[in-house]
């Protein structure tokens, strides 16, 4: 799918994901704190969505969210707004950001790489956009180490790309090291079904 088809796909469902934040924040919340907590400086969040990782961006001085779909980001400058957070939004394609190099001290992202078009090139922005001396944090779902989740994810993969634009069954450490990234951390959660990962800069 192109930057423009996965646009079109999250207009569809852009109202359905914000009303349905609660249920993030039960399953999801919990990672998203572990991973972005410590975020300082100011943070450029790609693939932000409705917003669903700015409630832990506490450490921030100033929130930047990109995402190629307008519809979500509507959702997102009202969480801003709602958390009073000092920050902006922005319509952007997450393979052609449109900042200078070395402006962000952090760059987060969640649950994103199975969706980019060409994830090694949005993960090469995202390096380009982040201080030398600073990091980039990914929180991603990935295929199970166990044998029936996988074969689950395996068998809806196809179905779940062509309606969602999501790599179901993706392995997003694969993706970032075939990146060139130095990989600092990597943790498995929940059935190693999601993983939080530290990457520097080169």
């Amino acid at each position: 799918m192109s930057a423009d088809d996965i646009a079109d796909a999250y207009a569809d469902v852009a109202d359905k994901l914000a009303r349905w934040r609660h249920l993030d924040r039960l399953f999801a919340g919990r990672y998203r704190r572990h991973q972005f907590a410590d975020a300082d400086g100011r943070v450029l969040d790609v693939a932000c969505g409705t917003g669903r990782n700015f409630r832990y961006l506490s450490n921030a001085r100033e929130v930047v969210g990109i995402d190629i779909s307008a519809d979500m980001l509507t959702h997102a400058r009202d969480e801003l707004d709602r958390l009073g957070l000092d920050g902006s939004v922005h319509q952007m394609d997450a393979q052609a950001l449109d900042f200078a190099d070395d402006s962000f001290d952090t760059v987060i992202s969640s649950f994103s790489t199975c969706t980019f078009p060409d994830p090694v090139a949005a993960l090469h922005e995202m390096e380009r956009v982040c201080d030398p001396d600073g990091e980039i944090l990914l929180l991603e779902h990935r295929r199970s180490d166990a044998a029936p989740l996988a074969w689950l994810q395996d068998w809806r993969a196809e179905s779940h790309y062509e309606k969602n634009g999501c790599r179901l069954n993706h392995e997003p450490v694969a993706t970032v090291q075939r990146a060139g990234f130095s990989v600092e951390n990597v943790s498995p959660a929940f059935f190693s079904l999601i993983s939080t990962i530290d990457a520097t800069p080169r």
